[in-house]
């Protein structure tokens, strides 16, 4: 039986949780799970597997347990703990950022000015900004979560999205419609997405507009004051706290479509990465994970017949989608399961 640990200390949580629940049960893998204490209070998994660490006990750890293979969920901290770490182990990384995987250290130098100062300066001093690029070198494995980016990008395709809901065709006559993530113009175009809606038309159909993450500063105010020019029609619900992740599901599986207003460019250390190229947005996740169909900008490419580009008449669009059925089997746990454990056997 292959020896696993999975490490998680900063931000995707969703990732490990998917990779608990896939290997679970597996007869193939033993797998052990460390969390910070943020990523253990998330997920709120009690079960022996799972260990509340901090980064500065782990490497002896890892030694210890005598690991066949060690997979880290996230580098965007600690990085001088993760030099070691694949330094000294069979280790795979899973890459969110390409371009700042790929990045020099001048360029990562120079970022620390740009923004975020004293954070940056914390990293660079303390924990080893300057060693990332030599870490994703020297890691065994890099890994993309999405197949035709890791594909282009020469990754290894690490298969962790599966269906994990029963979706259903609504009965409602009103078209729900769900924008998931943060309210931030920062990520998404909610700009253009509020400008559309004003200039939908009466036929006698009604719509949910749910924006389905936390809203504040300008964003907040824009909505709070855009809500009352909107049609009778189109009601829109916003969100000035966290959102619990029972509430978050009930609301994606009440869901007619998916709308993810993806901005084409992000940064990461003010370092430029663009969606569907160098970068994955979280909602192809959310897309498989609930069932549901979800329409992208047109630059925002990806190979998935329930990923829909969106077209200039996006009422109809959503009319469209309404009823239509996505075949979600081959995103199966079963599916996906098997797909893990040949990928894993591989490693």
């Amino acid at each position: 039986m292959k020896k696993i640990a999975y490490i998680e200390l900063d931000t995707h949580a969703e990732l490990a949780a998917s990779f608990y629940k896939l290997t679970k049960d597996s007869e193939d893998f033993d797998v052990d799970f460390y969390f910070s204490e943020k990523i253990f209070k998330f997920l709120d998994i009690h079960e022996e597997n799972i260990f509340l660490t901090e980064y500065s006990q782990l490497s002896e750890t890892l030694a210890n347990k005598k690991y066949d293979l060690v997979i880290i969920g996230t580098v965007h901290r600690h990085f001088i703990f993760y030099k070691s770490v694949v330094e000294r182990f069979n280790t795979a990384i899973v890459v969110h950022n390409l371009t700042f995987a790929k990045t020099s250290k001048w360029i990562l130098f120079q970022s620390i000015f740009k923004k975020d100062q004293q954070y940056r300066l914390k990293l660079f001093l303390k924990e080893g900004l300057l060693e990332a690029p030599s870490l994703y070198r020297k890691a065994k494995y890099l890994l993309g979560i999405d197949e035709a980016m890791a594909k282009k990008n020469k990754l290894k395709f690490f298969p962790l999205f599966f269906n994990q809901f029963d979706s259903q065709v609504s009965e409602n006559d009103v078209i729900t419609v769900v924008v998931p993530g943060e309210v931030s113009q920062k990520r998404r175009d909610y700009n253009s997405l509020l400008a559309k809606l004003k200039n939908f038309k009466n036929i006698g159909q009604n719509y949910d507009i749910i924006l389905l993450g936390k809203a504040a500063g300008r964003e907040l105010e824009v909505l709070k004051s855009i809500s009352d020019q909107l049609p009778q029609f189109i009601n829109i619900k916003y969100f000035t706290e966290k959102i619990s992740q029972k509430y978050f599901d009930k609301q994606m599986l009440k869901a007619d479509v998916l709308y993810c207003p993806i901005q084409t460019e992000t940064q990461f250390f003010s370092i430029k990465e663009i969606y569907g190229l160098t970068k994955i947005s979280g909602n192809i996740g959310d897309a498989i994970k609930y069932g549901k169909p979800a329409i992208f900008p047109p630059a925002y490419r990806a190979d998935l017949p329930f990923i829909i580009e969106e077209k200039p008449d996006l009422q109809t669009q959503f009319s469209e989608l309404k009823n239509q059925r996505f075949d979600f089997s081959p995103f199966s746990k079963e599916s996906i399961s098997r797909r893990l454990q040949l990928f894993l056997n591989t490693l």
